[in-house]
């Protein structure tokens, strides 16, 4: 099994896990979750593995779509992040729908029961954050059964456009961005995701992208623009702090964000890597 960081680096989420950010996590799981699930077909499944679930609304929202006899573990390494996803659960009166348990991507704690039993293991938005994405994926390979799915869904930072484009945002971002570099982390990670299930020996069954975007006149626009400001305005100290931009450059890039998203023309494309692959079966 590869080591789970490059040497001397240790794996870090830039964002946090203020509740600023948990309240911006939760208004992304609004805005993708539908999408993400459709994109993931959940149906008969009675085993499944969600690796970095974050806050826990997606891995929730896999729950609902499984069978009752169904067995849902979600993994996440965050106390903070973990804690905000019980509590949740726990106000929605689904406690007894995910097993959450606290631990790394790539030395899950997992019983000796579990590893290889799992019918489909799912990660989403965890690869670019950690200095090895290969060796997470390798444990996703090891912990599913034969003929089990591996899914995984990430970002690659460069399928984002705004038009008419806000001066400065475009430079924003990419300097947002390079801290993922600063970090040993990899921004354009969901190109490759393909890649990385052929690498651990798993069948690719599917590659495609989940649209996430809009325009104004749709209701949820205004949501999908505040989550990249929040993005952003997030990284700020870190750009800065880094000289990857000006203080004044970026404040003014995220100015004009703001006032993008209340124009009549205003549109924004994302793409969310997404791609499948299947353990073998005769192997």
């Amino acid at each position: 099994m590869a080591c789970m960081a490059l040497s001397g680096m240790k794996d870090r989420y830039v964002h946090g896990s203020s509740e600023k950010e948990q309240r911006r996590l939760a208004l992304m799981n609004k805005l993708i979750n539908q999408a993400c699930l459709r994109a993931l077909d959940p149906g008969g499944e009675e085993f499944v593995l969600d690796v970095g679930c974050g806050t826990g609304e997606f891995t929730r929202a896999i729950a609902r779509c499984l069978p009752g006899s169904s067995k849902v573990i979600a993994i996440e390494r965050d106390p903070a992040q973990l804690a905000t996803a019980v509590d949740r659960a726990l106000a929605d009166q689904e406690a007894d729908l995910v097993d959450f348990r606290v631990g790394e991507a790539a030395f899950l704690p997992l019983r000796q029961n579990e590893m290889g039993r799992f019918d489909l293991a799912h990660t989403r938005f965890l690869l670019e954050h950690v200095n090895n994405p290969l060796s997470v994926v390798e444990t996703m390979f090891e912990a599913v059964r034969k003929g089990g799915r591996i899914v995984l869904a990430d970002d690659d930072h460069d399928t984002l456009r705004l038009w008419p484009e806000p001066p400065g945002v475009m430079d924003a971002w990419r300097a947002y961005f390079e801290t993922y570099r600063k970090n040993g982390n990899d921004p354009f990670v969901g190109r490759k995701l393909v890649q990385l299930l052929h690498q651990v020996g798993a069948e690719p069954q599917k590659n495609t992208l989940v649209f996430y975007g809009g325009c104004a006149g749709m209701r949820e626009f205004k949501g999908i623009v505040h989550n990249l400001y929040e993005v952003l305005g997030g990284a700020a100290e870190e750009v800065i702090q880094a000289g990857l931009m000006s203080e004044k450059k970026y404040i003014d890039a995220l100015y004009a964000l703001r006032d993008f998203s209340r124009r009549p023309d205003a549109a924004l494309w994302y793409g969310i890597s997404w791609a499948e692959g299947m353990k073998p079966r005769y192997k």
